[in-house]
């Protein structure tokens, strides 16, 4: 798949089209990341790089296959979402850091139909020797769109998942969990428990705390309604 993709691109970008690229930008945790390394016996390099992180996090699953779920949720926080940008012939806006390429032109994932649709277009017409099927302006509104629509998409599937685990847990107000941070910022903490794995968040005892950290919280309170489950450190 990523082969067939980084073709795509690049067969794009030689025939002069634009092409809708799939973008993780480098993150801007990486220092982050390289803590929860080394508290696991692993060093990465100063600067990110996507190749040291993918061999820190083969040996980590190695290692620690029951633990690698929570290390792995806590990288993919840090690293940042992904957006569809608009490369035009002769430009460069990025490459995906994750997959560690710098060619990535979504035509080939199922649970994105329309980027794809977007990016078959422009391989269709390329091939043929046509016009091209949008305008710049076109396409930079469509990338937006995309972005935008995949957000969306994903806070609705957020917030089902987050009610069905609310009623899981609405019997069990008080007990105590092991937990793992998995997003600290001015706007809350946020911890997932290790058995069951559901994300809540951390209202109480949250100073000093960042993704990646372990720590034992208690159950204060939940909201079907709202998909809301809040816990206190303990």
């Amino acid at each position: 798949m990523i082969a067939a993709n980084g073709v795509t691109a690049r067969h794009l970008a030689s025939k002069q089209f634009p092409s809708l690229r799939r973008v993780v930008r480098i993150p801007k945790h990486w220092d982050r990341i390289i803590v929860l390394a080394a508290e696991r016996g692993s060093t990465l390099p100063k600067e990110p790089d996507a190749k040291a992180l993918e061999q820190f996090l083969v040996s980590a699953k190695a290692a620690d296959p029951l633990r690698f779920p929570d290390l792995s949720l806590s990288v993919i926080k840090l690293l940042g979402a992904g957006e569809y940008v608009v490369q035009l012939p002769g430009g460069s806006v990025g490459g995906h850091f994750s997959l560690a390429v710098r060619d990535y032109a979504h035509s080939t994932a199922p649970n994105r139909r329309y980027p794809d649709l977007i990016t078959q277009r422009l391989l269709k017409a390329s091939v043929a020797g046509g016009a091209r099927p949008y305008e710049n302006d076109e396409l930079e509104a469509l990338a937006q769109h995309c972005t935008e629509a995949e957000d969306a998409a994903k806070k609705v599937e957020r917030q089902v998942t987050k009610s069905a685990a609310a009623i899981l847990l609405e019997t069990r107000i008080g007990e105590k969990f092991d937990a793992i941070v998995t997003g600290a910022s001015d706007k809350g903490t946020w911890v997932r428990l290790l058995q069951p794995p559901i994300e809540g968040r951390l209202e109480r005892g949250f100073q000093g705390l960042d993704v990646g950290k372990q720590v034992h919280v208690k159950l204060i309170s939940t909201d079907v309604e709202r998909g809301f489950i809040d816990f206190a450190r303990d």
